[in-house]
């Protein structure tokens, strides 16, 4: 029987993801998305501790960038620290 050669599979690519009950995908990667950075880790919350609650500010073009952005308070499920960077898709 021949052989099969297997060719190494390329790195994932970064996923934006929502907790909603849209049930499509379609639909949800057509919406903008924005981009925000942990500023801070507030704390655990949740029933068993397992969502982290974080600082994140907006890194658009309307804060400029040098810390003046809109920052809100959002929680996230999965590990996560200081200096990352969230794709939001609703805010």
């Amino acid at each position: 029987s021949p052989s099969t050669i297997h060719k190494p599979h390329p790195p994932p690519l970064p996923v934006c993801l929502e907790h909603s009950n849209n049930k499509s995908n379609k639909a949800t990667m057509d919406q903008p998305v924005k981009l925000a950075k942990v500023n801070r880790v507030l704390g655990r919350t949740g029933n068993t501790g397992n969502v982290t609650q974080v600082r994140v500010e907006f890194m658009d073009a309307e804060g400029g960038g040098g810390g003046t952005g809109r920052s809100i308070v959002r929680n996230v499920k999965g590990p996560v620290r200081e200096g990352d960077i969230l794709c939001l898709l609703e805010w």
